[in-house]
């Protein structure tokens, strides 16, 4: 195994699960519900009062750096352009740069002290931030450059007396992108539905775009996640009568396109290739510590608006991968590999271990009224999934994974996006966004796990599978919290303690080690500040105590921003987050964007850039505390 890898597992959460393999104790002493003992107080911050500032705020015992922003040079070696301030930069130059919209991000421990991959998503563009004149008019160039605004950045960071800063040139620095050629494995590889004709085989594609959430497997590579993948595929608007059922499902309809990709690259008509959709929306496995090795997407954990690929381990050593589909009325899901993980011991082991993706079982999961649920298996011959249903074999379930789900009767739920473990109770924990057409005439009626009409501020719910065993078929669960505003009559707002700090619309979670839960939200930026949505100010990030109930907020970010992508080190002493599409709301519709974060002090000063922040107690203490 090479030294940065062991390094990483020791070092990083991942190091639970490989002590699982070795047949010590599958979970850490805790007292009380999922708690554990921290150095430090926890949440004893002095929380920051909800605001509509265009700035980032954090409690005055702590401090923040920008580390990575859209446009930052990265690349091995070579030519390393800079960020042009009017969006001049070109497509190839694109590829070398940091990607906007900055999401989900994991932190990797190098071998050599003080030195850590630092791997994120970038999962949308803005067209008119991203070109000097915007979308006046679409060209080939737009089109290359949009591709390579997405995707993956690896880049090596090392922390010194002035805080953490990016290593230039570093052997591991990579942009993965929209272009980026990469493999297809497991059951739906090279069968027919995933065959086109630049790629006959079905088993290699160019590009993973629309990446959101992430996860980390106990053999230390990254899962990126493809989420609205749809909305980069077109056509002529007369082609949509000749869609199937399958496709509609999954929003590839020609004329209802976000960008005019398939004007100039032909693989994006669904027109002329109508399976090119079938080869996003998975889950994308990259390995950070081998800029030379191909990413690989693992199409046994079945296709969806990926949002997470949370990772965690079985009793018995099998990996279990835990995933929500972000749109309304979609499930969430969990596959378990067939075999157990391998102890990884040198470098030939590796590779053995990725392939558990490749081989196991997909559920959906049904949470029914009494708070018990069930994983509901999505293996082609059962459960009905057969030809009679329209599934002529495995890949064709994995490929719908969503008709899947309806046939076996999982549970439509309220947009399920990220899922975070608890490093002690294991107890999993996902966010539901909100569902503004729940209860809507032809829409699914509110629900025991989705219990309010037009949810308008989602929660956050929470299971613990039977027996403790991630691989478990039956679980019970629970809300954690109802969000919203609990002053506003019929809010059906409850959260797990009386003084917890009021959200909406949560989305990223993230536990560090001790056991808190951080957790980041993502309200529309049209609806921010006004009627309903006024008191909870812009999109923040919040600290919670799962064993006392207690939220305090933490952040809150610029005009139009998202808060997401949290990631604690290992030692818990520095904290990133990533601010994404600040000034995304544009005002008076002019165009002029709501914020000139970071390089700018009013709107139009400045292009407004996704970044990620690292921050950092004064005193060098514990964050969270």
């Amino acid at each position: 195994m090479p030294l940065d890898r062991r390094h990483f597992l020791l070092q990083s959460g991942s190091a639970a699960a490989v002590v699982a393999l070795f047949g010590q104790s599958h979970a850490a002493p805790v007292t009380g519900r999922g708690r554990t003992a921290t150095a430090g107080h926890a949440l004893g911050f002095t929380a920051v009062p909800a605001s509509l500032r265009d700035a980032v705020a954090i409690p005055a015992e702590y401090e923040w750096q920008l580390l990575y922003a859209w446009g930052t040079p990265t690349g091995i070696a070579g030519p390393m352009p800079a960020f042009a301030p009017n969006a001049g930069n070109t497509a190839d130059e694109q590829a070398l740069q940091a990607g906007m919209h900055h999401d989900g991000m994991h932190f990797f421990p190098l071998s050599v002290p003080d030195r850590a991959l630092l791997v994120m998503n970038h999962e949308y563009t803005d067209e008119q931030l991203l070109h000097a004149d915007g979308i006046k008019e679409w060209t080939a160039e737009k089109v290359r450059k949009s591709l390579h605004a997405m995707g993956v950045s690896v880049i090596e960071i090392r922390r010194t007396a002035r805080g953490w800063q990016q290593v230039r040139p570093s052997p591991f620095a990579r942009r993965i992108h929209g272009n980026t050629p990469m493999r297809i494995a497991g059951p739906a590889a090279g069968t027919p539905l995933m065959r086109t004709a630049a790629d006959p085989a079905g088993d290699q594609v160019f590009g993973t775009f629309a990446n959101c959430a992430m996860g980390v497997t106990p053999w230390g590579t990254y899962l990126t996640c493809e989420e609205n993948f749809h909305g980069y595929f077109g056509g002529p608007k007369e082609a949509a009568k000749d869609m199937t059922d399958a496709q509609r499902r999954y929003g590839t309809v020609p004329g209802s396109q976000w960008v005019e990709y398939w004007r100039f690259e032909e693989r994006f008509d669904l027109s002329r290739h109508p399976n090119e959709p079938h080869r996003f929306g998975w889950v994308v496995e990259i390995d950070p510590f081998e800029p030379g090795a191909a990413p690989i997407k693992r199409t046994a954990l079945g296709r969806k608006r990926q949002e997470s690929a949370t990772c965690t381990t079985s009793k018995d050593g099998r990996a279990v991968v835990y995933m929500g589909d972000d749109a309304r009325f979609e499930y969430i899901y969990k596959f378990v590999s067939k075999d157990s993980i391998v102890a990884v011991t040198d470098a030939p082991q590796a590779p053995a271990n990725s392939r558990l993706l490749d081989e196991g079982t997909l559920y959906v999961a049904r949470f029914d009224p009494d708070g018990r649920g069930q994983w509901l298996e999505l293996t082609h011959g059962r459960n009905g999934l057969d030809a009679s249903s329209g599934f002529a074999d495995q890949a064709e379930v994995l490929i719908h994974a969503r008709l899947a789900g309806d046939i076996v009767g999982g549970t439509k739920m309220d947009r399920p996006e990220w899922i975070a473990v608890h490093p002690h109770s294991r107890e999993v924990y996902v966010t539901l966004t909100n569902n503004s057409q729940r209860g809507d005439a032809g829409k699914p009626a509110p629900d025991a796990a989705n219990p309010r009409a037009n949810n308008l501020f989602g929660g956050i719910l929470r299971w613990r599978e039977d027996g403790n065993d991630a691989a478990s078929t039956g679980f019970a669960w629970d809300h954690f919290a109802l969000a919203s505003d609990p002053a506003q009559a019929g809010s059906g707002a409850r959260y797990p303690a009386a003084d917890a700090d009021m959200f909406g619309s949560p989305d990223g979670l993230h536990f560090d080690s001790g056991g808190l839960l951080w957790i980041q939200t993502d309200m529309s930026g049209q609806v921010i500040g006004k009627p309903a949505y006024a008191s909870l100010g812009n999109n923040q990030m919040l600290c919670a105590d799962p064993a006392t109930g207690r939220i305090k907020r933490f952040l809150t970010g610029p005009n139009g921003s998202e808060i997401t992508g949290c990631v604690v080190t290992p030692d818990r002493r520095t904290l990133f987050v990533n601010i994404q599409h600040p000034g995304e709301a544009r005002d008076d519709g002019n165009g002029t964007p709501v914020s000139a974060w970071p390089d700018g002090t009013t709107p139009g000063s400045a292009r407004p850039r996704s970044a990620t922040l690292a921050i950092r107690r004064r005193d060098g203490g514990i964050v969270g505390t």
